[in-house]
């Protein structure tokens, strides 16, 4: 018998299958479109998703000659924060959904912080006013379709893509506590939504899913799925934090995707962050505390390597970066700032744009290319300092996951200018593994978090080789190139 996992990512869907010893035996992965109506607007089609979804799983089954009948649990990962609004009696989407990255709401998340400003609702969810959240867009969809009348009666209902998918496939209109966190509507202390922030933020409560624990088992599916548990729900983040058993309070992963995002177990801790980081939820394991998490976000990664391919035309595929970047000794003192939708974690401008700096004659697109991937690393270690800043802890290894870590270039990078060592382990799919893990967790398919522990090996680790005065005047030159971003935007 085996599990399966709905890895729902920004630009595809995946389905995996997994073994009882955490190995995948089938995968199948389909992308959808990226749609841009108008600058700093990002959308996708939920119906589009759908299809993809129920594609990807009969592929992935047809694939390794499997029927659902084979498995004993579905669990379901997803892009967080994009945010989908469809009729509770037709099921229809109501509009295309928000995606995480989008900035529409920017002028409605600076009324709402008002004299307060980012830190209005901070204490109650761990999070800034930032447009990258999902209870703004929804208020922000509620006004411009005229449904807030409608919501408020339960006629329209509202999920992340998890919720949207569960909805699909078993009926059920449920979310999990890592996702409901990504809303600003969730109050941290009590895991429930709260009425003071639905109310201060224009969201109706009737509208919103029941909050259940990560570990846990939601229904049963019908469909591409009939007949199996749909159990364990992630948000992408904190599934690749179980995926790579970060169970361990003091653990961090890092995961390379379209964004970048490193997590930090602090235990059953709510650690509040005084420098730029969110404290959001890491998983629940159903009749356990909770177990909370750090996390620093930064908006471009693997994107930024998609925009030099499909925007400037540098190269035909995302591989080929590293070899053009490896066609320089070093970026040439040029810095790129992917600050596309403004700047993430630790810095919140909404106002910054992106900015390559240090051009000179000498520069080429090889230097182009280093710098992107080296942005990538530069990003990661402003969220490092945060988090140990804000934990007090500092990080003996940084473990690592995504797309890009097969990028030597990168890694190698990245361990320089952290100065730590940074391990890879052998199956970097840890977003879709974690929620494999997470349902089989549920239904006991797996044993407890030392049966999972027991199912990672590292598959490789670089170690920093870069002198400290180096590192130095690498990073400092990246702090300059920040400033050249800020107050693009009136």
């Amino acid at each position: 018998m085996y599990v399966g996992a709905i890895d729902q990512g920004t630009t595809s869907t995946r389905f995996v299958i997994v073994d009882a010893d955490g190995r995948i035996v089938s995968l199948d992965q389909k992308e959808h479109r990226q749609i841009y109506p108008q600058p700093g607007w990002v959308e996708h089609d939920p119906k589009e998703i759908w299809e993809n979804t129920e594609q990807v799983i009969a592929g992935a089954l047809e694939r390794a000659e499997l029927t659902a009948a084979d498995l004993v649990a579905v669990g379901i990962t997803n892009q967080r924060e994009t945010t989908v609004l469809w009729e509770a009696s037709t099921g229809a989407p109501v509009a295309p959904a928000i995606v995480w990255q989008d900035t529409r709401t920017d002028g409605l998340v600076r009324d709402l912080g008002g004299a307060l400003g980012q830190n209005r609702f901070r204490v109650e969810t761990g999070l800034p006013l930032a447009t990258y959240f999902s209870g703004p867009k929804a208020r922000w969809l509620l006004d411009h379709h005229g449904l807030g009348e409608r919501a408020a009666r339960g006629e329209i209902l509202f999920g992340t893509i998890d919720t949207w998918l569960i909805w699909k496939l078993t009926g059920r209109h449920v979310t999990d506590v890592t996702n409901a966190g990504r809303t600003m509507l969730m109050n941290l202390a009590t895991l429930d939504w709260d009425e003071d922030l639905c109310d201060a933020i224009g969201v109706p409560p009737q509208m919103l899913p029941e909050i259940l624990p990560s570990v846990a088992e939601y229904g049963t599916a019908t469909g591409v799925l009939e007949g199996v548990t749909i159990a364990g729900d992630l948000g992408d983040q904190q599934a690749a934090l179980f995926g790579q058993t970060c169970f361990d309070p003091g653990s961090a992963k890092n995961t390379y995707g379209t964004g970048c995002f490193l997590l930090l177990n602090t235990g059953t801790a709510r650690i509040p962050s005084d420098h730029g980081l969110l404290t959001t939820l890491g998983y629940q394991i159903a009749g356990e505390k909770p177990v909370f998490a750090l996390e620093g976000s930064v908006a471009i990664a693997g994107a930024g390597v998609q925009w030099l391919r499909d925007n400037l035309g540098l190269i035909d595929s995302a591989a080929e970066i590293e070899s053009l970047a490896m066609t320089v000794a070093d970026n040439g003192d040029v810095y790129f700032v992917p600050a596309f939708s403004g700047l993430f974690a630790p810095y919140w401008r909404s106002d910054a744009r992106g900015v390559i700096a240090g051009l000179t004659r000498f520069s080429d697109k090889g230097h182009i290319a280093r710098a992107m991937l080296e942005a990538v690393a530069y990003q990661t270690r402003d969220v490092l300092e945060a988090m140990e800043a804000d934990s007090g802890e500092s990080l003996s290894t940084l473990y690592v996951d995504g797309g890009m870590v097969a990028n030597d270039l990168l890694m190698q990078f990245q361990s320089d200018i952290l100065g730590v060592p940074v391990a890879r382990p052998q199956n970097a799919e840890t977003t879709a593994l974690g929620a494999a893990y997470a349902a089989g967790l549920a239904v006991g398919f797996f044993d407890d978090l030392d049966h999972l522990r027991g199912l990672w090996s590292e598959d490789k680790r670089w170690e920093p080789s870069m002198g400290g005065e180096e590192r130095d005047r690498l990073y400092t030159g990246w702090k300059k190139a920040i400033k050249r971003t800020l107050d693009w935007v009136e």
